[in-house]
């Protein structure tokens, strides 16, 4: 066993906790330096090593670190304060630490500086930093980072479930006599408010652990190795824009309008919120937004912020795209094409510090909206409420207005890409190509062809490595949970080549057909609602092909089990390629929610299937190394280490304006693609 890399491995469990107790379920110590203790423990070192050694079956040496480094930068951020990917201040500190984690010479004075600050620094700016090194650092890569909602329960969990799994783990000490905890749902407003009946997706713990992975692969700041990476404005866009798809197809299933942009943010916000879930570092809970909120300029000790500012930002990003340029800090002008318009754009309207052309004029519209949403109920700091869940990138998606504010940005985004010329008949045709048939079926026996299931399945997850300050003889804290489920299902395509051998990409979408009102949408509004389901190379040989596909390995998603993953070596699999999966693949859309809900009587959707040239999509990678284990999930969160595999833009062709007036008219249009109607029905009941 490699001491230094099972170290890394430990110092994520129980965040909250000082470096020098019991890790890996009371197996595992670490031997540490008199340097490595903080002054609470300097003069207690013998005691508290005595006390938490006994008994265990590994002690780890940890390095005396050969440079002790200044950490005056993250001092300005407490030990009990939120920590927030939003906030300047915060942004910068974590951008410090991250180089500081990245400069370390070597694997062991990593370990070693990693040991030595883990208890000098915010838990959670030290977890964020820390993941961000792990999965940079080339010395790292088989380092497994756990998924957040197991190192942070409490900021996806009910709070008196934590309660109970404390007191159950202290009284009963084999794991096997335990009480299973169940995770209530819908927990956080009653059904008289009509934005309940979406909790299930707003609140589901893959997606919001999701989001924060995803921020962790692709930061807003630090070190431009690690922020610099292929697309990555672009990818900001197309992200966010699917989630928001997505999420306005759920309304449908509930009957439910679009959600409305915000783009007055003078106007009082009609949704409230109460999320009822306690921050990991302070024990506090996350505060409420009540009904009807008026936004106000933020005035607080870690920065201030005015609508205004937000106002002047988005006219001058507006007025960039209607001039079709922006103007870099030399008055240089860029213009806003095709291909690299998009990209520009996300940079800066996430406003990456490094990428952005010109971030002193055009601002930082997206994350200062999430900082003046989310200090609502405190602007001015009175009442020393921190921010709400808008404020944490492993939180924000639970609220309503998250959807609302990426509306308005979407809007921006969609703004961009109409003034784009529409798509013509060489970028949208493949010659000599032609499907003839789609069909989408479940695996069981005698299934309807284009009908397919969601229900609720009852799931478990284990708590053990987030409690801090438990039990630590056992591993096994089950709490189960309900969450929305499909069923699995086979994509089969007839495909003709009129031509000699060829590739292609196989790009698979689903679009709702009606609104909440079963009115049928025009192409105009299912391209903007469309949801990327599937995208994959096919060889087609001359003549008819025959494609199959499982839904199990879309371009999309990941797997279950690797949303909610639990964290310790024995729940870790043997096989190589299994276990490299395993290590790196958290980011992704979870596959449990690949299907929207559907309806109980059935809710019908156009399949839709395009075979593009693999000629026009093919990206010459810089290196000629495989693909890492998490390829499976390039759509949302790119090849780690490799451009983006796709030389289309992304969300092509429903990306821009088509030269149709019904999906119809298109794929008859064009004979590489084709149509069909499915049916999503949704059973109500609970299945283990």
């Amino acid at each position: 066993m490699n001491t230094d890399l099972k170290a890394l491995e430990l110092l994520f469990q129980r965040p909250l906790e000082p470096v020098f107790t019991t890790r890996d379920n009371g197996k595992t110590v670490f031997d540490l330096p008199e340097s490595v203790y903080t002054d609470r423990y300097r003069n207690n070192t013998e005691e508290v090593s005595n006390r938490f050694s006994q008994n265990v079956e590994t002690r780890i040496p940890i390095r005396e670190v050969a440079r002790k480094p200044n950490l005056e930068f993250a001092s300005k951020l407490g030990r009990k304060q939120q920590f927030s990917l939003f906030i300047n201040k915060h942004k910068e500190i974590a951008s410090q630490l991250i180089q500081l984690f990245l400069d370390a010479p070597n694997l062991q004075q990593f370990v070693a500086l990693a040991a030595y600050t883990k208890d000098r620094v915010n838990p959670v700016l030290f977890q964020y930093s820390y993941a961000v090194a792990i999965a940079h650092r080339p010395d790292t890569r088989t380092v497994p980072i756990p998924n957040i909602s197991q190192v942070f329960p409490s900021n996806f969990i009910e709070p008196s479930v934590l309660q109970d799994a404390r007191q159950e783990a202290s009284v009963i000490a084999k794991s096997g006599n335990r009480t299973v905890l169940e995770i209530p749902a819908n927990y956080t407003a009653s059904d008289r408010e009509d934005e309940q009946h979406l909790a299930y997706f707003r609140e589901d713990i893959g997606v919001n652990s999701h989001h924060w992975h995803w921020h962790l692969v692709y930061p807003a700041s630090g070190p431009m190795e690690i922020v610099n990476k292929d697309r990555r404005g672009e990818l900001f866009y197309y992200m966010h824009h699917q989630l928001l798809a997505r999420y306005n197809v759920e309304r449908f299933c509930n009957r439910l309008k679009r959600t409305i942009p915000l783009s007055n943010l003078r106007e009082e916000i009609p949704e409230g919120y109460f999320p009822k879930i306690l921050s990991s570092i302070n024990n506090r809970t996350y505060p409420a937004r009540i009904s009807k909120q008026q936004l106000r300029d933020v005035a607080r000790p870690d920065g201030s912020i005015e609508i205004s500012e937000l106002e002047r930002w988005r006219d001058r990003i507006l007025a960039a795209i209607d001039q079709g340029y922006v103007e870099d800090m030399q008055g240089n002008r860029i213009p806003l094409d095709e291909v690299r318009g998009i990209d520009i754009l996300g940079n800066i309207i996430e406003a990456c510090n490094t990428l952005s052309v010109n971030n002193q004029f055009y601002g930082n519209l997206h994350n200062q909206g999430h900082t003046i949403i989310s200090f609502a109920h405190d602007p001015d700091y009175r009442h020393l409420e921190d921010f709400g869940v808008m404020g944490d990138v492993t939180t924000a998606m639970r609220d309503p207005i998250f959807y609302r504010w990426h509306g308005f940005i979407d809007t921006i985004f969609n703004k961009h890409k109409a003034l784009l010329p529409v798509y013509n008949d060489t970028q949208l045709g493949f010659e000599g190509i032609n499907v003839t048939y789609v069909e989408a079926r479940l695996g069981a026996a005698n299934a309807r062809p284009n009908t397919l299931l969601t229900y609720w399945q009852r799931s478990s997850a284990n708590l053990a490595a987030g409690l801090d300050f438990g039990p630590v003889e056992d591993e096994n804290i089950t709490a189960t949970f309900r969450h929305l489920q499909n069923a699995p299902y086979t994509y089969t395509f007839n495909v003709i080549n009129s031509g000699p051998r060829r590739s292609g990409t196989c790009r698979i979408f689903i679009c709702p057909k009606t609104d909440e009102r079963n009115q049928p949408l025009r192409l105009e509004e299912q391209r903007l609602l469309a949801i990327e389901m599937d995208k994959f190379t096919v060889e087609l040989m001359p003549g008819e092909n025959t494609i199959r596909r499982e839904s199990t390995d879309s371009s999309v998603a990941i797997p279950f089990e690797r949303s909610f993953r639990a964290v310790g070596a024995s729940y870790q699999p043997t096989a190589a390629d299994d276990l490299t999966r395993f290590r790196f693949c958290g980011c992704g859309w979870p596959q449990h929610l690949l299907l929207p809900k559907g309806k109980p009587e059935g809710m019908q959707f156009d399949l839709f299937v395009m075979i593009s040239d693999y000629t026009q999509d093919a990206v010459q990678q810089l290196s000629n190394t495989p693909n890492d284990a998490c390829s499976t999930a390039y759509s949302f969160c790119g090849l780690k280490d490799k451009l983006y595999p796709d030389k289309r833009t992304m969300g092509f062709p429903f990306d821009r304006r088509l030269p149709n007036d019904t999906l119809n008219e298109l794929v008859g249009a064009f004979s590489n693609m084709a149509k069909t109607d499915i049916t999503i029905k949704f059973n109500d009941r609970v299945i283990g």
